[in-house]
């Protein structure tokens, strides 16, 4: 099977909260370390600035700096580059995690649940629409932070998505429901499950664990990184993934429903 590997590499980064270029900077020089192969290299949430409830100042539309960084550096080195960053679109704010491809190509899936318990519902819009992704012969259903508590919303209808990804900014005082869910999410939707989160602390009193994983569609713990950066490149076989599939057809079997 020609397409049958999918090279992804997580970096799990200290974010210099509110600076941009100091981040991008330090982004740039880890993505120009990477040797292995890779298809999609995928940043944190609001990996430019850090998780942030000022996008009065700190917003940028779709053509601006951070997103043409981004696309320079997908084309640079060939490669998905993804992530969240803060955009404004029509006169709203958003949560925005972009799919930036070498080609060109720029998709995009607007963060549906926002964080209430830190006012993100004051200062952005939600979206209301999911976005599965291709590569390389493989489906990504790409998911932001709080999404993760919401397994109705990433219900895998008929083997539709092959990887579930999260981007996430989730604080260490609540990592065990950050790796359980994520694990959860991999047995429930009989899919590999990426997440990549943020270490360090931020002025707001947060500190981040990372906790950065990769589950098997049998809930197997492939990697994690707990506390310290880390650019670590993992390639997943949808062979396996297939015959997990068809040995174990648990997804024939699930409730149906329809998403309003």
């Amino acid at each position: 099977m020609p397409n049958s590997l999918l090279h992804i590499t997580l970096i799990q980064p200290d974010i210099v909260w509110e600076d941009k270029k100091a981040n991008l900077d330090r982004y740039q020089k880890t993505i120009e370390s990477i040797g292995a192969q890779k298809h999609v290299v995928v940043l944190p949430e609001m990996f430019s600035t850090g998780f942030s409830m000022s996008p009065e100042t700190l917003a940028e539309a779709m053509d601006g700096h951070t997103v043409n960084w981004m696309a320079e550096i997908a084309v640079k080195y060939r490669c998905i580059l993804t992530g969240s960053v803060i955009i404004k679109d029509d006169g709203k704010y958003y949560n925005r995690m972009l799919w930036v491809r070498p080609d060109g190509q720029i998709g995009y899936y607007d963060k549906r649940h926002l964080f209430a318990y830190a006012g993100e519902d004051k200062h952005y819009t939600a979206g209301d629409t999911r976005q599965i992704v291709q590569v390389n012969g493989w489906r990504i259903n790409l998911q932001v932070c709080y999404d993760l508590r919401f397994p109705v919303w990433a219900r895998n209808k008929e083997n539709e998505y092959d990887v579930l990804l999260y981007v996430a900014n989730w604080p260490q005082q609540r990592s065990l429901a950050w790796k359980t869910l994520l694990q959860a999410r991999a047995i429930e939707n009989m899919c590999y499950v990426v997440g990549v989160n943020r270490v360090g602390d931020d002025p707001k009193g947060n500190h981040y664990s990372g906790d950065s994983s990769v589950f098997s569609p049998l809930g197997e713990q492939l990697w994690q990184q707990t506390e310290q950066p880390a650019c670590h490149t993992i390639t997943l076989d949808k062979t396996e993934l297939e015959k997990t599939r068809t040995n174990l057809p648990f997804l024939a079997d699930a409730d149906k429903f329809i998403l309003l």
